[in-house]
């Protein structure tokens, strides 16, 4: 097999320690020595001192929850570096050990044998970073505004079927009231809007029942939680307005796509960067986000089709924006779900939506240019014939007699 690096190590990567194989070819003869070094500062920097001594070139590592960070870090601008899928260069199963595991990788980086994984640059990681907080911080809201719902149910407080939000200005009042220790349900319904979907004779038999001491203090603490919570996602928000400050004009560029808001641009940006030409094609960043069919064929039978595993970040927001992009009347993106959901049904029909959106980026970034529509009528613009026949089949479902005939 052809040797594409001579000089070229694999590593390990460990909590407190990283075992890395140096393989040197001189001659045809391959060499490999094996150190361990732990993962303190100093230690990675012995590391990167010992490989550039022996004139390495090449680096590559599993992608190991976060510990591979410090050491790209360290690597990074000294060596080409390459970081691997775990899954994508398992070694032979009974040969596991941590030296095994690093000969493995620097056997498969020498040969070319190992596809690297998509690290964007440190702007983008501190985004990406920022904006999964963020959405970590908002599932625990929902966690909260749920275990209040939970304690008004046992409190028998129906204020949930009463109104849509009780996280809005309308609740949030009741609540505080609540906690304060009002009881009469005459007087809570008062602080209710009367924009509220419900009457307030409605309102008011929602909030009789039995609170005691007890709920009043766990729905205080979820509150106060929620409101903490809240100043904390509203300092990210400020912090990621900040952060993509550069990419500005690629932002408003991306808002001119239909069912793309502000915080799917910023997730957007966020997981894929700017930098398209890391990805050979549009078909290549639809595989990486999990938007493509599975190829899965045995003995002449396709068995599955689902979509691949990937993006959890990014997908479910490309798909939450395909279920807005097609509410937009007279546009490419409505015509091609209402095509597809005849015949695939609404939620695949939506991931075709989410996978055009991204390609739509895709060319966006990599070509710099602004959104243009391809209009409902795109589809049948481009097979015309096909069209024409289509519409012939359903008049005659209809149980009239008709012949198509080209205008001359």
């Amino acid at each position: 097999m052809k040797t594409l690096h001579k000089r070229c190590a694999g590593l390990d990567v460990h909590k407190s320690e990283v075992v890395a194989c140096l393989r040197l070819v001189s001659k045809r003869k391959v060499e490999r020595e094996v150190r361990r070094f732990p993962t303190t500062t100093r230690g990675l920097l012995e590391l990167a001192e010992w490989l550039e001594r022996a004139g390495c070139t090449h680096v590559a590592m599993e992608a190991t929850g976060v510990y591979w960070k410090p050491i790209w870090y360290t690597l990074e601008g000294r060596f080409a570096l390459i970081l691997a899928n775990a899954a994508h260069v398992k070694n032979v199963p009974g040969r596991k050990s941590d030296v095994n595991d690093a000969t493995w990788l620097a056997d498969l980086l020498a040969h070319g044998l190992m596809r690297a994984s998509f690290v964007p640059p440190l702007a983008i990681q501190e985004l990406r970073d920022l904006t999964r907080t963020r959405k970590q911080v908002t599932r625990e809201i929902v966690q909260h505004v749920q275990r209040i719902q939970a304690v008004l149910e046992e409190a028998n407080i129906k204020l949930c079927s009463a109104i849509t939000d009780i996280m809005g200005a309308s609740g949030r009042r009741i609540l505080k009231a609540l906690i304060a220790g009002e009881t009469d349900a005459e007087k809570l319904a008062a602080l209710g809007s009367e924009r509220l979907g419900c009457t307030r004779a409605e309102l008011v038999e929602a909030l009789t029942g039995r609170v005691r001491e007890h709920h009043r203090f766990v729905l205080a603490q979820h509150l106060r939680t929620i409101e903490h919570l809240e100043e904390s996602v509203a300092a990210f928000d400020a912090r990621i307005a900040s952060s993509l400050s550069p990419f500005r004009d690629i932002a408003e560029r991306l808002n001119e796509v239909p069912g793309l808001g502000r915080t799917a641009i910023e997730t957007v940006i966020a997981e894929i960067g700017t930098d398209m030409s890391l990805f050979p094609t549009a078909g290549h960043l639809l595989s990486w986000a999990g938007l493509t069919p599975r190829l899965d064929e045995s003995a002449g039978k396709r068995r599955s089709t689902r979509i691949n595993k990937g993006a959890p970040w990014l997908k479910p927001v490309l798909v939450q924006s395909a279920w807005g992009a097609v509410r937009k009347k007279n546009s490419y993106y409505q015509a091609q779900f209402l095509r597809l959901r005849a015949r695939r049904g609404a939620k695949k029909a939506a991931i075709a939506v989410a996978a055009s959106i991204l390609t739509t980026i895709y060319h966006m970034l990599r070509h710099g240019t602004c959104y243009q529509d391809l209009g409902p009528e795109y589809f049948a613009r481009r097979n015309p014939a096909k069209a024409a026949a289509r519409l012939a089949s359903r008049i005659r479902n209809l149980g009239y007699h008709v012949e198509i005939s080209a205008a001359a």
